[in-house]
């Protein structure tokens, strides 16, 4: 276990605002151009038990998401050719297996978009960098949590 695994371990930091932490191993997938940014994200996930999957572009996310189901997606807002809200309409637009999973946008610019746009846009919550692991797990088990109450209640979040 690395040491950053070890910092943060799941028994040592509650789930962040109430939120609680998923029972089962989540599979991740995180978007994103910027390699540092992909360890950090790959270290957190691998700290609370998940498994988290990496792409580079909007380009690769979009095949990887066509064939393999994800429990949530990570989603860089800025990426070159195609940023994370284009790859997120390409994904709500195609069918597939991902069509409606829950996708957290991160990004840098915090002043640009509210929650309330982002979800305008399709994606179920954001998270602001530079990320703070409890902002992040708080968001992906709010996500999570939504998800399966969409699904539980046919297609419909309730009570929420």
């Amino acid at each position: 276990m690395s040491s950053f695994a070890k910092r943060f371990s799941p028994l040592e930091e509650p789930a962040a605002d109430g939120a609680e932490a998923p029972r089962r191993q989540l599979k991740v997938l995180h978007v994103d151009d910027e390699a540092m940014n992909l360890v950090v994200v790959k270290e957190i996930m691998s700290a609370f038990g998940h498994s988290a999957e990496q792409a580079w572009s909007g380009a690769e996310a979009l095949e990887r998401l066509a064939k393999r189901t994800y429990d949530i997606v990570l989603m860089d807002i800025h990426m070159p050719q195609m940023g994370g809200v284009e790859t997120v309409a390409r994904l709500r637009a195609m069918d597939g297996p991902n069509q409606e999973a829950p996708v957290i946008a991160l990004t840098a610019d915090a002043v640009s978009r509210s929650l309330p746009d982002y979800l305008s846009l399709g994606f179920a919550d954001f998270v602001t960098k530079p990320i703070l692991v409890s902002r992040l797990m708080g968001a992906v088990n709010r996500a999570v949590m939504l998800d399966a109450a969409r699904l539980f209640h046919g297609g419909v979040a309730v009570g929420f």
